[in-house]
């Protein structure tokens, strides 16, 4: 499955109800978002599997894939799209042999050797960044779009920017060779996550023409 990965929101459900949470994601795909990935850091295994059950319902409505961050248990579990891997977790290699060849598996890289060993690996598509530093609760390493756009001249797969970036800041990545872009808080952290779908969106087509 080749992913479309031009506006991919990864989740942050910190001080969410659960039925605002969902309803948060209900508005972004109807609006534009084209990959989702559920990302909890802090939830059981149960808790994580009854939450990606209830986004699964929602993201198949909508025809979008849903990429689950880390777990490859709870990917399989709950018969998600894909999985997403950091440098910290399962190698894509094996992450490939155990899902096979019909589930999406991305990889954040912040290197053109990581990349490159990514995608001999398997990855389908791959997260590039911090391009600007993040407020959400992983490890920031700021990338450059020198970096990024190395990335993106040395491999054949999707390559997507992460970290920071909204509608009035993507101007940076002008030029580059994206594929797309991944947010968190510019959706997440939004009151009206519909509206700032819609947004981003029009700023991706005038500024970074995608």
């Amino acid at each position: 499955m080749k992913p479309d990965t031009t506006l991919y929101l990864v989740t942050d459900s910190t001080g969410l109800e659960e039925e605002i949470f969902l309803q948060k994601i209900e508005s972004a795909l109807q609006n534009g978002v084209t990959l989702l990935q559920l990302r909890e850091k802090e939830k059981s295994t149960r808790e994580y599997i009854s939450l990606a059950e209830k986004v699964h319902v929602i993201s198949q409505k909508y025809g979008v894939p849903l990429i689950i961050d880390d777990r490859i248990d709870v990917a399989l579990a709950v018969g998600a799209e894909g999985v997403h891997l950091g440098q910290s977790d399962m190698p894509v290699d094996t992450a490939r042999k155990i899902m096979g060849n019909d589930y999406i598996i991305g990889a954040t890289t912040k290197t053109v050797p990581q990349a490159l060993e990514a995608c001999a690996n398997g990855a389908d598509y791959l997260g590039v960044g911090a391009i600007y530093p993040t407020t959400t609760k992983v490890k920031t390493v700021l990338t450059s779009v020198d970096t990024l756009q190395n990335i993106c001249d040395s491999v054949s797969v999707p390559v997507n920017a992460i970290g920071g970036l909204n509608s009035g800041n993507i101007d940076i990545l002008s030029g580059k060779s994206i594929a797309g872009i991944c947010v968190v808080s510019a959706i997440m952290k939004a009151g009206d996550s519909g509206e700032a779908t819609k947004i981003l969106r029009n700023a991706m087509r005038e500024k970074l023409r995608i």
